[in-house]
């Protein structure tokens, strides 16, 4: 495998895109989403085809540790530092449930 960059992920709208530090990343299961959790404490999901964010949501008080896809792509849980998982609907960023 080489280490060739395939793209670039970045908000193309004014005042859109990765602001802090990325922390974690995930695709989705068909690969055409990218969700990713940053220390500006917020979550977002990316449409990998057209590279630009598709949903943000800032449902944690501190930085965002870990996210991942459900295995059918619908759902988006996210783990924070202000020790609260969190589950989300991938399309409308609806919270589903907050584990505490």
């Amino acid at each position: 495998a080489t280490r060739a960059e395939v793209c670039t992920l970045a908000g193309q709208r004014p005042g859109h895109g990765i602001t802090g530090k990325v922390l974690s990343v995930d695709f989705s299961p068909d690969g055409k989403r990218v969700v990713s959790g940053s220390d500006d404490n917020l979550v977002k999901i990316w449409a990998n085809e057209e590279r630009d964010e598709a949903l943000t949501r800032k449902w944690h008080s501190n930085e965002v540790y870990s996210v991942a896809f459900s295995p059918d792509g619908l759902c988006v849980v996210s783990g924070s530092h202000d020790k609260l998982v969190k589950l989300w609907n991938a399309a409308t960023g609806a919270e589903v449930r907050t584990l505490r």
